[in-house]
């Protein structure tokens, strides 16, 4: 906090909000803000790696695994994100806590579902009791990936799945009569051609990942909506030295501003890489860049 906001009652006008924006809930805004970008930056890749081996598992030709793998897809698809964010928080917690009883306490003679409470011994528990504030906050983001992975890789393996079935068969084939072995074709022929079918279908799932990151308070992680929720109420002045009236449609308005920032840089991103990704491929617009070029 600056010096001169000791008595925040003398301040001017410029002073006072600068005083106010540098409080300790402002900095937990501002860290909240950090939070999502992180999440975002490790959901991405990770749930477009559980969305490629869906798809590439959904082109198996081993039957069971193509059922779970379309199975997996649709499920998740087909079920309201926050139901599933509800359910699933839940049941993967007390899933990790399951394992970790059987292990560490095997002689456990007590059930441990009990009417609608589930109780395991204390070894068992995730993050255990006597952990550090910062281990549970750790445990809970970890958590917030996972699902948000889990969830966003369905949508991913569904793009990446129609894509690999758009690349034109004949590639394949001449891919085969070369002597190329199914692997090998998969890798070198494949994927590399499928990404420019892909890139629209992901940027989509990308656009609804951002939007969908307030939903951390479900999980249980203070985001920035809980953020500027807290600190756009009224304030009184007997509870703080920055008293203000109900901000929320400012505290709001910067939201809106955050996010459609942040759709936009995503859009230049993504339109660059799709330019990138067009040069030699037998598209639209593949074809539009080489007789740009020419």
């Amino acid at each position: 906090m600056f010096e001169f906001c000791t008595d925040p009652s003398v301040l001017g006008d410029v002073q006072w909000l600068a005083c106010y924006l540098t409080t300790a809930k402002h900095a937990n805004l501002y860290f909240a803000v950090g939070l999502v970008l992180v999440l975002l930056a490790i959901t991405a890749p990770t749930a477009l790696a559980f969305g490629f081996a869906a798809a590439s598992a959904a082109r198996s030709k081993f039957r069971p695994l193509a059922w779970v793998a379309h199975g997996y897809i649709n499920l998740v698809r087909g079920v309201p994100d926050t139901a599933f964010f509800l359910f699933f928080i839940i049941a993967l917690d007390q899933g990790f806590e399951w394992v970790r009883h059987k292990v560490r306490c095997p002689d456990w003679d007590a059930p441990i579902r009990q009417g609608n409470d589930f109780i395991v011994c204390q070894a068992a528990k995730l993050p255990l009791g006597e952990a550090d504030q910062w281990v549970h906050e750790i445990y809970g983001f970890f958590l917030a990936v996972l699902t948000f992975s889990i969830v966003f890789g369905a949508f991913a393996g569904n793009v990446l799945y129609g894509a690999m079935r758009t690349v034109p068969r004949a590639q394949m084939e001449t891919a085969e009569a070369y002597g190329m072995t199914p692997r090998q074709s998969f890798w070198r022929i494949l994927v590399p051609q499928m990404w420019i079918y892909a890139l629209p279908g992901l940027s989509n799932v990308w656009m609804v990942l951002t939007k969908a990151t307030p939903l951390l308070f479900l999980l249980g992680v203070e985001d920035i909506v809980y953020w500027a929720r807290e600190l756009a109420g009224t304030a009184l002045p007997k509870f703080t030295d920055y008293p203000h009236g109900d901000w929320r449609m400012w505290y709001f308005l910067a939201l809106l501003v955050f996010y459609l920032g942040l759709t936009r840089v995503s859009e230049i991103v993504l339109d660059r890489l799709m330019i990138k990704l067009s040069h030699g491929q037998a598209t639209t617009g593949g074809e539009a860049l080489r007789k740009a070029a020419a």
